[in-house]
């Protein structure tokens, strides 16, 4: 299948889009120092979804990598890494950010969340997610210390890292440039980052 044009998750906003089985999807941290929350829905059934909960079981580890198949929630395979240039460091265990999140870290009135980017951005292809499921939090440190505790850290990917997935079912995907300032784990600034399917 002809690549497709490379296209841009914005600064602290959410894009969808429609993948076929088959096909993969390159997503690019462009300036090495974003995280962006990803989801996958069956194209035929948004109540089908990539998830960590179910995923976690089958791969034995927290920490996704190349070979490692992602599962729905009805414990059918959905996404598969096939590249990872980056350290491996990506997160499947912190929900979502949203607007209570930031009222929790201080935030008064109204700040950009992942939680209405993955609703912005399935609403640009007419559609409405039935949830907001836990997210593949690309490029997102968050060490499990020994103790059990964990930490908020910067991610470590370098500019231009990729990861490349491939779809095992017609899909949407949706990703958040997550627009989180407050911890460090955007080095405070978020920006753009990219995806394109191939």
């Amino acid at each position: 299948m002809n690549a497709q044009a490379l296209q841009t998750i914005p600064a602290r906003r959410g894009k969808a889009a429609r993948v076929a089985k088959g096909q993969r999807i390159r997503m690019i941290n462009t300036h090495g120092t974003q995280v962006v929350d990803t989801w996958a829905f069956n194209a035929d059934d948004l109540h089908e979804f990539m998830s960590m909960e179910h995923t976690r079981p089958h791969i034995g580890h927290i920490f996704p990598k190349p070979g490692d198949i992602m599962y729905t929630n009805k414990r059918r395979p959905i996404l598969t890494i096939l590249e990872d240039s980056s350290p491996g460091i990506h997160d499947t265990i912190i929900a979502a950010c949203d607007r209570y999140r930031y009222k929790f870290l201080g935030v008064e009135g109204y700040h950009d969340n992942c939680t209405d980017n993955l609703h912005s951005g399935m609403a640009e292809l007419g559609l409405t997610p039935p949830e907001v499921p836990s997210p593949f939090n690309v490029w997102m440190n968050i060490p499990v210390a020994k103790d059990g505790t964990i930490q908020f850290l910067p991610t470590v990917s370098k500019p231009g890292d990729h990861l490349l997935l491939r779809a095992e079912m017609d899909l949407v995907v949706a990703f958040s440039a997550c627009p989180q300032d407050i911890l460090p784990i955007n080095n405070t600034k978020p920006t753009e980052a990219h995806f394109q399917i191939l």
